[in-house]
């Protein structure tokens, strides 16, 4: 991927082959101190448990450059004991955060010229994954493993970026069931997400928001990003179940609300027996940062929120500048979530 041709303002949420990646092999019990790669490709068994029975999770990160020219990872820590907790659940060896901190540390400054400049609302992605490889045929943890980190330039993972979204809430399809592996960041949980999406964006929605599995009563996220609601009386609602993945980015936005603004906030089940009390909502996560969603379809009637879904609630706006300012090293870090790649 040329640098030059690259046009930073209008870059999409999609892969370019940057020059260097990390990778980590397990065996025998043990973790090796890891390298920087070249080669974008990976030789794998075709036996490997990856590949046959979804033993494998990954992680969402972004570098992002502030005004000074300094390059910033926001909360890596917390990316490196979700992935141990996503790990613990496969069956995998958790990756040590040391090792963790080291590969998306190492991969970010191999390729820091492809971290955008500031101002552009661009970023470098960052896919840390675990992969189950070694021979294997019977339903059981691989013999080997492989730590890989990739990286990225994209741009909004939404194309309309900061702007109001159509989401659908999927009634039919379930994302995860109870007691099952919804809280943990498994590809399972996003390739059994890509037909109730499909069929929505075919119907003009962006994406859709998933309904418990049990009783399909209860908000729980969309298929790539956590949900969050401002009610009437400006109270910060987030839904509380065992099948959603505890988001960084959501967790952050709590810690925002409540301490940097003094919002009420509430972690809790939220039904879908609750919208009329709801004046803004938002979807959060790596990838989509805070993306206001302006209309919701629920159960064939069409809810629309904040100036009838057409620009950003105050909140969700005053939410999304400071978080993305603090990311960048606009504001101060009072919570020191930020780490400078050297």
């Amino acid at each position: 991927m040329d640098l030059k041709s690259i046009n930073w303002k209008n870059l999409d949420f999609g892969y370019r082959k940057a020059p260097f990646r990390f990778h980590a092999r397990w065996k025998e019990g043990q973790w090796e101190s890891g390298r920087l790669v070249e080669d974008d490709y990976i030789r794998i068994e075709e036996s490997a448990t990856a590949l046959h029975y979804g033993q494998q999770c990954f992680e969402g990160m972004k570098a992002q450059r502030s005004s000074s020219g300094k390059v910033y990872l926001f909360r890596p820590e917390e990316n490196g004991k979700r992935m141990q907790d996503s790990a613990r659940r496969l069956m995998m060896p958790e990756v040590p955060l040391d090792l963790f901190l080291k590969g998306i540390n190492e991969v970010v400054r191999a390729n820091i010229e492809y971290v955008p400049p500031y101002g552009f609302g661009a970023s470098l992605y960052l896919r840390p994954m675990l992969i189950g490889t070694g021979h294997n045929l019977g339903v059981k943890p691989a013999p080997e493993y492989l730590f890989a980190v990739f990286v990225s330039p994209v741009g909004p993972y939404f194309k309309e970026g900061f702007k109001p979204i159509r989401v659908k809430a999927e009634s039919y399809f379930d994302r995860a069931a109870p007691h099952g592996i919804g809280h943990v960041k498994a590809g399972g949980n996003y390739s059994a997400g890509m037909l109730p999406v499909t069929k929505a964006r075919q119907e003009g929605y962006a994406e859709v928001v998933y309904l418990d599995a049990k009783e399909h009563r209860y908000f729980e996220e969309l298929g790539a990003a956590n949900i969050f609601f401002i009610l009437n009386d400006n109270t910060f609602v987030t839904p509380k179940s065992d099948a959603i993945l505890p988001s960084v980015t959501r967790r952050s936005i709590m810690e925002i609300a409540e301490k940097d603004f003094g919002i009420k906030v509430e972690e809790r089940p939220f039904g879908i027996n609750e919208i009329s009390r709801v004046k803004e909502v938002g979807a959060c996560g790596t990838a989509a940062v805070i993306t206001p969603i302006g209309e919701m379809l629920i159960n064939d009637e069409t809810f629309r929120f904040y100036d009838q879904g057409k620009t950003p609630g105050p909140i969700t706006e005053k939410l999304y500048k400071h978080l993305t300012s603090l990311q960048v090293g606009d504001i101060e870090d009072n919570h020191h979530w930020l780490t400078e790649v050297k």
